[in-house]
């Protein structure tokens, strides 16, 4: 079978100022390690085509399909805080774009294909962990219904990468409704190229906000979207209990996708001060702080948009900080709505973020894992019987029976059935995430030549919300308490 794409490349159109021709560097011995064929058909690709020999030599970059136009996008960004005005994917090369059975635009990029003009003396490689890593966490994402780039197939290559010691290599294909990021804009912006900008904001509301272009300033919808989007998914990321790591603003998707799964994990015990980023010393990027940087970084793309949003400083300034300041009440109202039908309200009351914050703050000081208490509230819903199970999690069990007890007074204002409100808490609220020690189990053995804990937790992350008797394992407590779990960029 031969390997098609039917590439329309809207990207690649815009010119050289936005990006660099760079063809993926061949490597020795590639072999398929995991395939997606469920997105592969939802991309209108032909998943047996892709499951053979030549399939495996495009996903390694040994063989460009017809209708590809590699390149390495250009991107600034600002690195904890610090602005660095080139960065650019420096081991990810876009292949091209396809348009889904949906009708969606998507990309199809290689990261770890080799070096780029961008890749600052790096090998442009992947190693096989992150690579492996990436694709159980981005699927798991999607499976949870947030916005994600998505995993489409991972290749060992066969040739090992050098890190502080030698690792095997990977390269991962991934999957974004676009890969541009307000590091994108900053770009531009920081070159004083307002032309370029007004093509990449004009670029991005074709592709991403077209309700916006006939708004009376396309440029302050685009801003006013873009906003709305990332509060919707840094909300949905605080309900899981998603600590992204890095939130430079190289790694926020103008799409309004979750990207660039480095230094990402998940809570287990619920503090909302958890960094597991190795090198996020002072807690910038910490769970309870991603909607303040979130804030910030859509402040640093309203800057690059600062020209064309008013002919006049002042006035833009103004428009600016008028679309921002509506951030906040976007973000409150996705985050109480979403934890409210966590804790099985449907009807809003004012008491409820009250009794929300109230529930959260006894989790943090009892020690209770974030992702049972909340699993194990809708069968405590369902009957006073079951409140042993969410009890269990506190350190001192009579924390929770104050709240509970406040808790079941408010549930008795609401219309639903207890069985109806414990399907429906189960239908937000997971019975398996990756977590943490599992998602390290899988790429121990991985590494090892062992991918049956891979494919296995993948499978189990597929159905997250449904209780699986043959993934029982997963659905627990960590064996052992997590003390400073740490993770790494993965360059």
């Amino acid at each position: 079978m031969t390997v098609h794409f039917d590439f329309d490349n809207s990207y690649a159109r815009l010119g050289a100022t936005f990006h660099r021709p760079t063809v993926p560097s061949p490597v020795a011995a590639p072999h398929l390690l995991k395939l997606n064929r469920r997105l592969a058909e939802e991309l209108g690709l032909d998943a047996d085509a892709l499951d053979n020999a030549e399939g495996v030599e495009v996903f390694a970059g040994n063989r460009l399909p017809t209708g590809a136009e590699p390149l390495a996008t250009a991107y600034a960004g600002h690195q904890f805080g610090n602005f660095v005005p080139q960065l650019g994917d420096g081991r990810a090369i876009l292949l091209g774009e396809v348009v889904d059975r949906q009708g969606r635009r998507r990309d199809i990029q290689l990261k770890g294909a080799g070096p780029t003009i961008f890749s600052r003396n790096g090998d442009g490689r992947a190693a096989l962990g992150p690579v492996l890593r990436e694709y159980l966490i981005s699927e798991a994402m999607a499976a949870l219904g947030i916005p994600t780039t998505r995993a489409l197939a991972a290749v060992a290559t066969g040739e090992p990468v050098y890190r502080e010691t030698a690792l095997p290599g990977a390269v991962l294909t991934r999957v974004a409704s676009s890969h541009i990021r307000v590091g994108t804009f900053q770009f531009f912006a920081a070159r004083g190229d307002d032309a370029a900008v007004r093509q990449l904001a004009d670029h991005v509301i074709d592709r991403h906000y077209p309700e916006a272009a006939n708004a009376s300033n396309p440029y302050r919808a685009l801003l006013r979207g873009v906003c709305a989007r990332q509060a919707a998914l840094v909300a949905r990321w605080m309900q899981i209990g998603f600590v992204h790591g890095v939130m430079n603003t190289d790694n926020m998707s103008i799409a309004g996708e979750t990207i660039d799964y480095g230094p990402c994990a998940f809570l287990d015990a619920y503090d909302p001060a958890t960094v597991f980023s190795s090198i996020d010393r002072n807690g910038r990027y910490a769970y309870a702080n991603q909607p303040r940087i979130a804030h910030w970084n859509l402040a640093r793309l309203a800057e690059c948009l600062l020209p064309h949003l008013d002919p006049d400083e002042n006035k833009a300034i103004e428009a600016a900080q008028d679309v921002l300041s509506g951030f906040a009440d976007a973000f409150n109202t996705a985050y109480v709505d979403g934890f409210r039908a966590k804790i099985g309200l449907q009807t809003p009351q004012t008491e409820d973020a009250a009794l929300i914050e109230d529930l959260l703050g006894h989790m943090a000081r009892q020690n209770a894992d974030f992702t049972l208490t909340f699993r194990n509230l809708g069968k405590a819903a369902e009957s006073e019987q079951a409140d042993g199970a969410v009890r269990g999690l506190f350190a001192d069990p009579a924390a929770y029976d104050g709240w509970a007890t406040r808790w079941r007074q408010r549930l008795a204002a609401e219309p639903r059935e207890p069985g109806e409100r414990r399907v429906a808490m189960d239908a937000v609220n997971p019975a398996i995430i990756p977590r943490n020690h599992l998602i390290e189990e899988a790429l121990s053995a991985a590494m090892a030549g062992d991918l049956a804990p891979f494919e296995r937790l993948n499978e189990a992350l597929a159905k997250p919300f449904e209780d699986r008797a043959a993934f029982a394992d997963y659905a627990g407590l960590p064996p052992v308490p997590e003390a400073a779990y740490r993770t790494f960029c993965g360059t």
